[in-house]
């Protein structure tokens, strides 16, 4: 092919990119675009040529269009190239992500004869990377079911309802206590549904106060207010195609739940400080840990927004009714844990598992996580006994009987006036008589001791220097 050739076809060849390319004379006037613009924007080209390239409103260039004497755009003047991500706004009014790569364009005299911009659109790179974000943090789990572990009835039970909650496209509501894994379960909705190939955005309503809430779930034209010194796209657009997940809808305030009620009714929603509506198609996911028919009595939340979320509701359970799950629990996440630190750690002492069994958990499974990782900073190697768990597990009730012997066996070696093992806000005779019981239970042991009374080796030693407790006289007497 002649260069006679490629000028008579050029225009076929540049609609055969999949980039999209806009050519602007000195002006600022869209001159040319090819087929992936028109794809890109939702602009056709009669619609943009002639225009100003101001139209797309593109945040990159704000910088650039600074007038001058001589030139409408600063990159005319300095003749610069522009490498950027950048947000373009849509003929729908949507704002798409893409890569700008612009260049001046200057016949050999030097003169300007205007720009050419390359877009490549970010859309599915976004949604990809959120995909491999997804999938390394299920990979990260100890993955039971969709990342969620428990063999337990209620568990079994809980993940039949997801399937099933999977399978529609209404609105669903989780309900449960702090730490019992709504994200986890508002994700293995989204990963089990028809919406699993488009994005799962998930956003606390709690974490930002009124006007920035409403700002990041609709977005926000530039100059909506004080310091919108760019268009920004909404939680609800980056979610398009797929599932929005709203944790802490109990805390959103009362102007917000009016515009969410609009999205939920209508399917669209206007950027703030603009007026032009916006469709959108996705299935909204919300959870909370409040009880929402309490707040609609205060009057804290709208009884026909309520109405609209709780077509599907889903309740979790707290981990102290699932106690069964918890041995399931900690070896998953010790087995993440050990892969993660390198130390050798094999799992929990009979003694500490007794002690996680009989704990009511307010956290939930947060909260034995967190213990978890505290033990594997205080240990080196082994198991993990009770001495190396969080104090407020150790102390929140009397320590666990040595589980090589009943607690009746127990009861029957210890004299009547020597009471049980030794418990915060004991006496001293009382802490002695129970130092010494279980230094004769274990045979002088004082590690075994240590481990029967929930307190550490050195505190052993060091009640034994206190009270002056001759280890040899214990035995023998």
């Amino acid at each position: 092919m002649n260069e006679l050739e490629i000028n008579r076809y050029w225009k076929k060849i540049v609609n055969t990119m999949t980039e999209g390319l806009m050519l602007v004379g000195p002006d600022g006037t869209i001159v040319m675009v090819n087929k992936a613009f028109e794809e890109l924007t939702g602009y056709s080209a009669g619609e943009v040529i002639g225009r100003p390239c101001t139209l797309l409103e593109c945040d990159a260039c704000e910088g650039a269009m600074q007038a001058s004497a001589s030139r409408w755009c600063k990159l005319f003047e300095e003749g610069q190239v522009i490498k950027c991500r950048c947000h373009l706004l849509k003929k729908d009014g949507s704002y798409v992500s893409a890569l700008k790569n612009a260049s001046v364009l200057v016949d050999d005299n030097g003169v300007n004869l205007g720009a050419v911009e390359i877009l490549t659109d970010l859309s599915e790179f976004e949604r990809l990377d959120q995909k491999v974000e997804l999938l390394s943090r299920q990979l990260d789990e100890d993955v039971s079911f969709q990342g969620m572990i428990g063999k337990s009835t209620i568990m079994q039970k809980l993940f039949h309802v997801i399937e099933k909650a999977a399978a529609s496209d209404a609105p669903v509501i989780i309900y449960g206590e702090s730490g019992t894994g709504k994200e986890l379960a508002a994700r293995a909705i989204h990963q089990l549904g028809r919406r699993k190939e488009g994005p799962f955005v998930q956003f606390n309503c709690a974490a930002l106060n009124e006007a920035l809430l409403e700002s990041e779930l609709f977005g926000h034209i530039k100059g909506a207010f004080t310091g919108a010194y760019r268009h920004r796209p909404g939680r609800f657009e980056a979610a398009n195609g797929g599932d929005i997940f709203l944790d802490e809808i109990g805390d959103i305030p009362m102007s917000i739940q009016v515009k969410l009620l609009r999205v939920l009714e209508t399917k669209q929603y206007e950027h703030v400080g603009d007026d032009r509506p916006i469709s959108t198609d996705v299935r909204i996911i919300t959870a909370t840990n409040k009880n929402l028919e309490e707040l609609i009595a205060q009057k804290q939340f709208r009884e026909d927004l309520f109405f609209r979320i709780n077509v599907f509701p889903i309740h979790l359970a707290p981990l102290r009714e699932r106690s069964e799950d918890i041995p399931l629990l900690a070896d998953a996440f010790i087995r993440r844990l050990r892969a993660k630190t390198g130390k050798q750690i094999s799992g929990l002492t009979p003694y500490a598992m007794k002690r996680f069994m009989a704990y009511h958990w307010p956290g939930n499974v947060r909260e034995l996580r967190s213990a978890l990782e505290f033990a594997f900073v205080i240990a080196d190697k082994g198991s993990i006994d009770l001495d190396q768990l969080p104090p407020k597990i150790v102390q929140s009730q009397a320590p666990p009987a040595d589980p090589g012997h009943s607690t009746q066996r127990w009861a029957a070696q210890t004299a009547p006036d020597e009471g049980a093992f030794f418990s915060p806000g004991s006496s001293n005779s009382e802490e002695r008589r129970q130092l010494i019981e279980a230094l004769r239970q274990t045979n002088g042991n004082q590690t075994q001791a240590a481990r029967l009374l929930g307190i550490n080796r050195v505190t052993v030693w060091n009640r034994m220097r206190k009270y002056g407790i001759d280890l040899k006289r214990v035995l023998t007497t």
